[in-house]
């Protein structure tokens, strides 16, 4: 059983009403992710991932918040914000270091093997994994691999 991070983009697939392709794909792959492997594993999320479903902008943030309801929430304090403002300083991820930053750090400091995302940009990007892995070597932590639904099913996780 794995510890996995729901990132914000996984969570909103789950729920899209959007139809173009990638969209429907995205929802596709997700909603089959969750069927069969959700139960498999411990999830979680953080406050970041609930602010970012509920704010104003988000198409379906009460369906999105319903989602996770339920859902561990784990704690950000100064520890996890130093830990993004570090990733944001070296590079890894961008600023500001709320978002991105911050959902690596609290998957990371609270020793998630997984983050699930559909940020390819960002976050489940194969360019970014060394940079992230020594970083987190340096921090004394073990470095979250940051995937998509795709690539994170029982036989590979």
């Amino acid at each position: 059983m794995a510890r996995i991070y729901l990132e914000t983009s996984f969570v909103s697939a789950c729920v899209t009403d959007r139809q173009d392709v990638a969209s429907a794909y995205r929802r596709d792959e997700s909603l089959q992710w969750w069927r069969s492997e959700a139960a498999r594993h411990a999830l979680f999320v953080s406050a970041e991932v609930l602010a970012e479903l509920s704010a104003p902008g988000h198409r379906r943030s009460l369906e999105a918040v319903e989602w996770i309801r339920g859902i561990p929430l784990l704690p950000i304090g100064p520890d996890e914000v130093g830990l993004a403002k570090l990733f944001v300083n070296e590079r890894v991820m961008p600023g500001p270091v709320g978002g991105d930053a911050l959902h690596v750090a609290v998957a990371c400091w609270h020793r998630c093997e997984h983050l699930l995302s559909w940020n390819v940009k960002h976050l489940a990007n194969p360019n970014k994994s060394k940079h992230l892995a020594v970083l987190c070597m340096r921090m004394g932590l073990p470095a979250p691999s940051i995937v998509t639904p795709e690539s994170l099913w029982e036989g590979g996780a």
